[in-house]
This record gives C-alpha cells, structure tokens and sequence, in this order.
C-alpha cells in the first residue's frame, strides 16, 4: 500500500510520460490486462489513457485494471490513469 509521500512521488515521475496503452470502445479486453501487466513487469509505472470513444468509467476501469494486474493506482486525472507495480527487482527506490 501506498502512502501520499510515494504517491506524489511517483506521479512527479510521470509529468513527461506518454501512455503506454491507450484503451478505446472495446473497453477492457484480455489483452489489453495482457500489455499493461507487460508493461508494469517492463517499466513498474506506466500511464494508461482512456480514449473518448470508451463506454466505462474511468474509475471503474482503473479498479479492474489494478485488482486484475495486482498493481496500485497512483492517480487518476480526466482520462488518464497512473499504475505501479513494484517490480521483482526493482528499478524506483520510493521514499519512506
């Protein structure tokens, strides 16, 4: 779990990221949880964008994503979610 210092942490990391997956009508597929658990595994703080023509919450899609990857939610601003999973060797050293 994550406390609000690793939070604004991580997110500080993200200010010139893109998103690594972006998700569309289809909404939440197998393979869309496929690349993102991919890419937590890959880089441990990835960017998620919900394009406009996507029928869910954004909200709701992040808790899926999160419960189904086993990853944190650092942020969700307009249609943009913030995910971290700590790797098995990890390359982010949070803050206490």
């Amino acid at each position: 779990m994550l406390n609000s210092k690793q939070r604004k942490y991580l997110y500080s990391m993200t200010n010139d990221m893109q998103p690594v997956v972006n998700i569309g009508k289809s909404s939440l597929t197998p393979e869309i949880i496929t690349s993102v658990d991919e890419a937590l595994e890959a880089r441990e703080l990835i960017k998620v964008s919900i394009l406009k023509n996507c029928p869910d919450v954004t909200s709701q899609i992040a808790i899926t994503i999160s419960e189904r990857t086993h990853s944190e939610v650092v942020r969700i601003i307009g249609k943009k979610i913030v995910l971290y999973r700590a790797a098995k060797k990890p390359k982010i050293q949070l803050p206490d």
